[in-house]
């Protein structure tokens, strides 16, 4: 991904401020063209819709799909529902952390994994389950999960 210009960022506006409540179909855009929403997008977006960079920051940092900082080439979702916990979800993810050697929303020293908590992957009697990009998988365990980790390049 690259970094936007303020020509991308205005082109991204003027394409959405058409919209009824544009700010949301806004921060998707940016984050999909450039894998995530700089802090110099910021004070265009505010301007823009006329709301204050407290304003913004407020949307960005609730919305947890949302990026300050670019995603590595692979996003790793783990759930930390209930059911995934009661199977042995949080030993795995505090396992697979540690691994990597990452906190949460962090991402891997050669840029290859980021890893991500979510809150339900609707995968409950498959439990503990993970999302590793657009893919579903269930019934991990620690080898399972390496070898998603090694397939990822972590």
């Amino acid at each position: 991904m690259t970094t936007p210009t303020p020509d991308d960022i205005d082109a991204i506006l003027t394409e959405h401020m058409h919209l009824e409540g544009p700010l949301l179909p806004i921060l998707h855009a940016i984050q999909h063209a450039f894998g995530h929403i700089p802090e110099t997008a910021h004070r265009p977006i505010a301007e823009a819709l006329n709301i204050s960079r407290a304003e913004l920051h407020g949307v960005i940092s609730f919305y947890h799909d949302f990026r300050a900082n670019p995603a590595g080439r692979h996003v790793l979702k783990i759930c930390r529902a209930e059911a995934c916990q009661a199977v042995g979800g949080a030993a795995l993810a505090e396992a697979t952390l540690k691994k990597l050697g990452l906190a949460w929303h962090g991402t891997t020293a050669n840029g290859a994994v980021t890893v991500e908590p979510v809150y339900c992957l609707g995968l409950c009697a498959c439990a503990p389950a993970v999302m590793l990009d657009d893919r579903v998988v269930g019934r991990l365990d620690g080898a399972r999960m390496d070898a998603l980790l090694a397939e990822a390049g972590a």
